[in-house]
């Protein structure tokens, strides 16, 4: 009798702890996506500055991009990599429970008028899990370390890069002209101010007349 007991105890003890885990999964799959804001810009003040565009391709961006990234990790335990092909392909691992699982997402680049750069999700994948892409894009944003002038945005489905809040030395400031990976066609503009060539920026009367 007492066997019996024990076995119906820890039958009910398992059915319990498996329901609590359906539950969970339920909850984290169907609960509201969270809501991240898009950065804003402020406008570059043309006067005290001049222009220089870059052009590139996608082998020279995507050497200089993973340099950034492997820097950029040195500290952490993450590990993920962007390649640019035909659109650019993000691949790594996310935490999940006890283990992690891979990653691997593709994105539409898209520049906006101001010239910082939309990745638009084309198709996401976190290992063998079915979940909705908005929940995947919510856990990169959660637990994948990115720069603090990219901005994860899972209610739409995007990744935001804000060139403006890259930190370079010197000042510069970068927008980006054209993005075009099928034609290879990679070209920003870089704002360099004048006080970092020791240069006294022109009276705006004097350039205007100019």
């Amino acid at each position: 009798m007492v066997k019996n007991i024990s076995w119906k105890r820890l039958f009910y003890i398992l059915l319990s702890l498996n329901i609590l885990i359906v539950l969970c999964i339920t909850f984290l799959i169907f609960s509201p996506v969270a809501s991240v804001d898009k950065p804003e810009s402020e406008p570059i003040d043309l006067n005290d500055r001049s222009q220089f565009v870059v052009r590139t391709t996608k082998g020279n961006l995507n050497d200089l991009m993973n340099a950034y990234i492997t820097k950029f990790l040195k500290q952490t335990e993450h590990k993920y990599s962007v390649t640019l092909e035909d659109d650019v392909l993000l691949e790594g691992e996310l935490p999940v429970f006890s283990s992690t699982v891979p990653l691997s997402v593709r994105l539409e680049p898209v520049v906006e008028d101001n010239g910082h750069l939309i990745l638009k999700q084309q198709s996401i994948a976190l290992g063998s899990l079915q979940l909705p892409n908005k929940k995947i894009m919510e856990y990169m944003a959660k637990y994948l370390p990115v720069p603090e002038w990219v901005t994860i945005l899972p209610q739409d489905q995007e990744i935001y890069v804000s060139l403006q809040d890259l930190n370079l030395k010197s000042n510069f400031d970068v927008r980006v002209n054209t993005f075009d990976l099928e034609a290879n066609d990679l070209s920003f503009t870089f704002y360099v101010p004048y006080k970092t060539l020791g240069i006294d920026p022109l009276p705006v009367d004097q350039m205007a007349n100019e």
